[in-house]
């Protein structure tokens, strides 16, 4: 008898039967608050009928059609929306299925384009698990280990992560970009150096914004070296944090964009974005792929598009974010346990500690996995496990945010 693999551990035992918005059901038809989207993916929630339209019709007309043989009208009209939502100057687009595929693709464009080898990235950082981008990765070891020899080229600079050092974001930041300039001078040397690779919040890392300076300072030492500035928003993208590009907030200016997850609503779409000139560098042949551009996939990511833009999904998640952000302050500051409570929009994150103030894995899981007995879906994260996050679709609604918090209390009054 055929079995999924041992090691996909579930997070939670949870048979989901269908969705809702943000609400999911199991078989049971048990009712419950998916405040984990698929990982940030459902951006405008489970089966919106908008989006499941636009997917039905397009599968009865066609659902593949491979974009380097022939093109389809899906693939063309999403080309052309997504020049208005894009950071100005990046005007060309290449697709893929998912994360990892983009952010590989965003790798060897910058080497190809620069002609140079190596990869700056920075401590906490999720890429992926595909060989070169499990390389990129830094947010925790399970992600790279056992298949060595991982691929040449990377260095790794650190983050501007206050809670980790014990630093004012300000002490935080400055430390990071003299760390780089140190990692320059050391080991790697900018003539050598394609690309810095950063997320503006780190995902799997914890959750940790980015700051005004550290982007302003990685753009300045891009400019004056000719190296690249990739930014991966994989999952602080596509409105996620109240703006819709997570590096927006600290008026960032990527030479190449990474995107993925909310794309398209849950059907595997990704792309990469960069100037005509960055990407007429890139060399024949090197972008391609069977299943990239899908047109059902296309259909969904412009009906995606469609639902952001029509309902004000953005300003959603800033308004929906500052009410759950104003919650779980509350509920942090009445347990010890819980240190740090951060984010950006519908992006948050709490930090569990123990009484020596060392990370705390085992109160996290033990919080997340009351919280799903309670009806409530969460994700843990952070390099120990110690964060548990709470990333809503960007469809949640005021009663559903409060009745989070007010599960989330009961929940953590339970195990503390």
């Amino acid at each position: 008898m055929a079995q999924l693999s041992s090691v996909l551990a579930q997070a939670t035992p949870v048979v989901a039967a269908r969705g809702e918005g943000a609400l999911l059901f199991d078989e049971q038809d048990r009712r419950y608050l998916d405040f984990t989207a698929g990982i940030g993916v459902t951006s405008t929630g489970h089966c919106h009928p908008h989006v499941v339209k636009a997917a039905q019709e397009q599968v009865g007309r066609m659902i593949h059609a491979q974009y380097t043989t022939v093109m389809h009208r899906p693939l063309l009209d999403l080309v052309d929306r997504l020049g208005e939502v894009l950071p100005q100057g990046l005007d060309r687009l290449f697709f893929a299925n998912s994360g990892s595929e983009a952010v590989e693709a965003a790798l060897r464009l910058a080497r190809q384009a620069t002609g140079r080898p190596n990869i700056v990235v920075f401590h906490g950082g999720f890429h992926g698990r595909t060989v070169a981008a499990a390389s990129l990765t830094t947010s925790g070891t399970k992600f790279r280990s056992g298949f060595s020899p991982l691929m040449a080229g990377v260095t790794v600079s650190p983050f501007p992560d206050p809670a980790h050092y014990g630093w004012s974001q300000e002490q935080a930041t400055e430390f990071a970009l003299d760390q780089l300039d140190y990692t320059l001078q050391t080991l790697s040397a900018p003539a050598d150096t394609a690309a810095f690779i950063v997320e503006p919040v780190l995902g799997e890392g914890g959750y940790v914004p980015a700051s005004t300076e550290f982007f302003a300072g990685l753009r300045e030492r891009a400019d004056r070296h000719g190296i690249l500035l990739v930014v991966d928003e994989v999952q602080a993208g596509y409105g996620r944090t109240g703006r819709f590009w997570g590096h927006d907030h600290f008026a960032g200016r990527p030479d190449i964009l990474v995107t993925a997850k909310g794309l398209a609503s849950g059907f595997p779409l990704s792309a990469i974005a960069a100037s005509a000139d960055l990407m007429g560098k890139a060399w024949p042949g090197s972008q391609g792929g069977t299943y990239g551009a899908n047109a059902v996939a296309c259909a969904a990511a412009l009906a995606t598009l469609d639902v952001i833009q029509q309902e004000d999904l953005v300003g959603n998640a800033a308004t929906r974010g500052a009410q759950l952000r104003a919650g779980l302050e509350k509920v942090a500051a009445r347990h010890d346990g819980i240190t740090d409570v951060r984010g950006l929009g519908l992006m948050q994150g709490c930090e569990f500690r123990d009484a020596a103030g060392k990370p705390d894995p085992v109160g996290a899981k033990a919080a997340q996995q009351a919280a799903h007995e309670h009806g409530l879906l969460l994700l843990t994260c952070g390099a120990w496990g110690q964060v548990v996050r709470f990333i809503p679709a960007l469809v949640v609604t005021e009663a559903q945010v409060d009745e989070a918090l007010q599960t989330w209390e009961r929940v953590v009054d339970s195990v503390r």
